[in-house]
């Protein structure tokens, strides 16, 4: 092995890593609904594990706004309504920059890029868990393709605050067809390296997913 090749070794997540991830991933996925109160001795047994690599995830994520605690007990975090609001309005603004960056700055390749992700996304609009997941490569896409460091830093820092949110709004087909023509629109928009339209088409994007977002909170979905 020559020194260069240890650029390519990822050392292995700790036990405290594992159990950060997946606490995480349950938050985001509604496994772990908001207002869920848990005990870190019933999490150890139940993902069989020791408590001290438990405590050490679960601190990280009391740090990041994912748990409060409330006596001896772990309580999932909710967003009401305004941080809801406040959340997608910097999305939005972030978004609809990134998108006119990147028809600005992308390179031939990652406007190509964009181009087979969207063409993907059409074959998973009735599996809503891949299409969520597809979903996160598209966007890191745009991110990758706006040239900047500042702002993927930022959105990526957003990016962990939406788990809070929940499950994916993609579950509901009409809202998964509705994404899918509004990233055509930004693809375009990108294709065409045209900023403005690019940023209008993210801004619109971002707006449709906020409503369904707030359709939901309001119905208890």
């Amino acid at each position: 092995m020559v020194l260069g090749d240890f650029a390519d070794i990822q050392p292995a997540p700790s036990l405290a890593g594992q159990a950060y991830a997946r606490l995480r991933d349950a938050i985001a996925s509604g496994e772990l609904r908001p207002g869920a109160r848990l005990r870190e001795e019933d999490l150890a047994k139940h993902m069989q594990m020791s408590r001290t690599p438990l405590r050490e995830a679960v601190r990280r994520l009391e740090a990041e706004g994912f748990f409060t605690r409330e006596s001896r007990s772990l309580v999932v975090a909710s967003l009401d309504h305004q941080a809801v609001s406040e959340l997608y309005a910097m999305r939005e603004a972030l978004e609809g920059t990134a998108a006119a960056f990147a028809a600005r700055h992308a390179s031939e390749v990652e406007i190509e890029a964009l181009r087979d992700l969207h063409t993907m996304e059409a074959g998973l609009l009735a599996r809503p868990q891949d299409l969520a997941r597809h979903n996160e490569r598209f966007h890191s896409a745009l991110y990758g393709a706006a040239h900047n460091r500042y702002l993927l830093k930022t959105l990526n820092a957003l990016r962990d605050a939406r788990a809070l949110l929940g499950p994916t709004t993609l579950l509901d087909p009409v809202r998964a067809a509705q994404a899918h023509a509004e990233h055509e629109a930004l693809v375009v928009a990108v294709e065409r390296r045209d900023p403005v339209a690019a940023d209008a088409a993210a801004r619109s994007h971002i707006r449709s997913a906020q409503r369904e977002r707030l359709r939901r909170l309001v119905t208890g979905e």
